[in-house]
This record gives structure tokens, sequence and C-alpha cells, in this order.
């Protein structure tokens, strides 16, 4: 006899990535099993929501490996706590499935409930329907109060940083299909850094007393910086000379265009003021995490990109959903 929806959540999602445990478990009053997870807020901070909807063939490959989607679709949402500052706490699963299939609900559920340990996040309630393979999370996070992260904070003088490297994740799209065997190490590297991007969490709560403005790299550098110089009423300039580059991505070529246009990154670009830089520098090496000056955002209305000759450089655009 097929799985009801409620053995499902039973055997597969309760116990795993449902257990409360860890930091998060204070928070947590009622988890999965009610009509709604009863969540407590420490007092003195604010809540932070985000939510995110993965499709199959749109935001994965179709036939895409259910341990791979599980720590992927996670680390994706939970990117945007880190962009914001936040500690995690809970999310949401609101998973479609075309059929029951024990095997890959056994590999989904494993890889989510080590992606949510890993994350410090637990699991507290969904839905679970019929239809075609399709993931939407609610990630629920916390920061002392006034001190989120947003992105119209932005001032003329400040300077753009971003963390790790930029456009991996994107070339890495040329080596879905292969097989593993036949690739080389940095084709490998690419490969990771899209399957398990890492949602910079850590930097982002030391962020909190030292950025005006934060976004996680979703859709490329340009576009999602062109948020924050929206939102803030400013411009700003990125020296592609200086964007941080891996040799993976250089070898495979493409670099530059990878790295602004590219998205899937789910790194940080923040804004600091200029008087800040040595604490960037410190807290990268706290972090053992390279954070690197590309820009300084200036008066005026959108974004210029310019080369090591200040000649003008005209990126790709972004991704666009629509």
């Amino acid at each position: 006899m097929s799985a009801s929806e409620f053995d499902i959540i039973q055997r597969y999602f309760r116990n795993g990535a449902g257990r409360v445990s860890g930091p998060s478990a204070a928070s947590i009053r009622c988890g999965i099993g009610d009509d709604c997870a009863v969540l407590s807020i420490p007092a003195g901070e604010e809540l932070l929501l985000s939510v995110d909807t993965l499709v199959e063939s749109v935001h994965f490959p179709l036939g895409y490996s259910p341990a791979l989607l599980a720590y992927r679709a996670l680390a994706v949402c939970v990117s945007d706590l880190a962009a914001s500052g936040a500690s995690p706490i809970a999310f949401t699963l609101a998973l479609t499935l075309p059929s029951v299939d024990e095997a890959w609900l056994s590999g989904f559920s494993s890889a989510l409930a080590r992606a949510a340990a890993e994350f410090g996040i637990v699991l507290v309630g969904g839905d679970t329907t019929r239809g075609p393979l399709c993931l939407s999370l609610q990630v629920m996070g916390s920061a002392p109060a006034g001190q989120a992260l947003l992105r119209g904070g932005a001032q003329v003088g400040d300077v753009i940083y971003v963390s790790g490297s930029l456009g991996d994740a994107n070339a890495a799209l040329a080596y879905l299909d292969s097989d593993s065997s036949v690739l080389s190490p940095n084709q490998k590297y690419l490969l990771e850094r899209y399957h398990a991007p890492v949602p910079r969490l850590k930097l982002g709560q030391q962020l909190r007393s030292l950025a005006t403005a934060a976004i996680d790299i979703s859709d490329g550098l340009a576009a999602d910086l062109a948020h924050i110089l929206t939102a803030s009423s400013v411009a700003g300039v990125l020296r592609i000379q200086d964007l941080p580059l891996s040799d993976a991505l250089v070898d495979h070529g493409g670099a530059i265009a990878a790295a602004l246009s590219g998205g899937d990154d789910y790194e940080l670009c923040f804004t600091v003021p200029a008087s800040r830089r040595a604490d960037i520098e410190i807290l990268g090496a706290e972090l053992n995490l390279a954070l690197t000056e590309v820009g300084y955002i200036e008066t005026g209305v959108g974004l210029r990109c310019v080369d090591a000759q200040n000649k003008a450089y005209s990126p790709a655009g972004g991704y666009q959903h629509f």
C-alpha cells in the first residue's frame, strides 16, 4: 500500500530535519505535528522570513539527485538569512511529488537532515501534495532589533565587497550532465560549487555592526548589486579587474561574464564605509574567507563596470524569472 501524506511526514521528516535540537531548540515551542508551529523569539530580537520556490527543469535539472537537491535547496534559502545577518531558527517545506518514490524520499530526507543540522535550522512544518516536482521552503531567523542587514543602507563613499569567488556555479552548468569520471579536478570543483553552495551565516552576523547594506548573489553580481543601488538611491562602480575568480573558472573560460552575470554563487555582496576597510580585513582573516573590495558607491543612478583602463564594460543581464 502506498504511503500516506502523514506516513511520509513521520517516516522521512519528523525525526530527521524536524528533530528539535541545537541552538534553535530554545526558540521552538511546537514543531511538526500540529496545525501550526509555535516559535518563541528571543526578547529584543526581530523575526526574519524568506521563501523560495524551486521547480524541476527551471531551478534544477530533470532527474537531479534527491540528496543534492535537498542540500542545495536549503542552502539557497538559508543564504537569504545570511544576507540579512540573521541567526537561523526554523523552516517549512511544501513538497510536491509526482508519486511516492521511497528511495527518492529516503535520499532527499537524509540529506535535508544533514543540511539542517549543519546550518542550525529545524524543519517545523509544511505540506506534501501530488504534482510536478516542486519545493517551496520558508526560512525563519532572528536578529537583534534594528540590526538586520537590508539592501537600502548604502551611502556615497562606501566601498563594495564580495565574499569568496564568483562565477563558479554558473560555469558548472556546462558539466551537470557529464560523467564525473571524465571530468578534470577543476571541473569537479566547479560542480561542487553548484551542488553545495555555502550560506555565509557567520559573515552576515558579523557584518551587522559593519555593513551598511547587503545581499546574497543569486542572479549575478551586477544584477544583485543593482538591487542595493536602487534601494539605497545611489550609484555604484565595479572594477572588473578586481573580481575574485577561481583558477578553475579561469581555466574554464568566460570568467568575467560568469562572475558578473552568472548567478547561483550565493556569496554575499555588501557595502561598508571606506573607514572600515581594516575591520573587513580582520574579519576575513578570522573567518578564513576571502573578502574582496570590488568597487565603490557614488552619487547618481545605476551601475558602471569599468576595466583596468577605466573603460566601460557592459555586463550581460542577470537571471530573469520571467
